[in-house]
């Protein structure tokens, strides 16, 4: 065997293990997507989310795990078999994959301003209507989540939540806020906690209770919650985490890269094994 049939064989081994390992990678991502369909109450427990948004993650994790077992196959069958149309269409998908993220790249850095501000809009307009359609809360709930986890409270400010009518309470004249805002950090008086009602995870039982925002219940704007915006938090999180967010964006890319080279490169010289074919036979 010359040293250029080792070199394919080693390229095409190599491709097949890799787009193999990706595969099972993919069936992992679908089943965890499945089974959080199936099983949503334990994940709204363990996670903290609502069934809504995580109805919707759960089926975009199905759908993008079913899309890397799809892309894998085509690798795995088109190195193993040495199949010319699918190492082709195996490429001209990663290239088409590399060049949306480049895109979406470019687009993020040259339209940030146009972008925070779309942003701003999309989270007003939710903090405007929290509450106002019982029937439409996936959003909301987001929010919720979104700044128990940031510990942050309305975009600005927590008076972004001072305006909205359905928060407004008869009884009193203070100002209240979700208990999403709530910094139970701040105050070892844990007895807030036993009169906040949790009517969508009632039924998960008294253990279940601490591990939510409860995002449809109301706490005083007086009491301990987070002063600081979501905005400014969002901020900080991006800063302390842009080191690791470039570092995965490079490595996804120069991982298509590696695989759109070894594919090209089998393909080109498929010629080369099928005379060599030719000449044993």
């Amino acid at each position: 065997m010359s040293a250029q049939d080792s070199c394919l064989s080693l390229i095409k081994y190599l491709l097949f293990v890799f787009n193999l390992f990706f595969f099972v990678l993919g069936s992992l991502i679908f089943c965890f997507g499945i089974w959080i369909l199936i099983d949503k109450t334990s994940f709204v427990s363990f996670v903290g989310l609502s069934f809504m948004p995580l109805q919707i993650w759960s089926k975009a994790l199905a759908i993008s795990g079913i899309l890397t077992m799809g892309l894998a196959l085509l690798g795995c069958v088109g190195a193993l078999k040495e199949f010319r149309c699918l190492l082709g269409l195996y490429f001209g998908t990663l290239l088409l994959l590399f060049a949306t993220q480049i895109t979406l790249g470019i687009l993020i850095s040259t339209q940030k301003v146009q972008l925070e501000r779309k942003v701003e809009d999309v989270v007003l307009k939710t903090i405007q209507t929290y509450r106002a359609h019982p029937e439409e809360t996936a959003a909301e709930e987001s929010w919720d989540y979104v700044q128990f986890q940031l510990r942050c409270c309305g975009w600005n400010s927590p008076q972004d939540w001072f305006r909205i009518p359905s928060l407004r309470s008869n009884e009193s004249r203070g100002h209240r806020v979700p208990c999403s805002c709530y910094n139970s950090s701040a105050t070892n008086d844990s007895a807030i906690f036993d009169k906040i009602s949790f009517p969508p995870f009632s039924r998960l039982g008294p253990l279940a209770r601490p591990r939510h925002n409860a995002d449809i219940c109301l706490v005083p704007a007086n009491s301990y919650i987070y002063r600081e915006g979501c905005a400014r938090s969002l901020q900080k999180w991006l800063h302390n985490n842009f080191i690791s967010i470039v570092g995965i964006c490079l490595g996804v890319g120069l991982l298509e890269l590696s695989f759109m080279t070894l594919s090209i490169f089998l393909c080109r010289n498929l010629d080369h094994v099928y005379d060599r074919l030719a000449r044993y036979r």
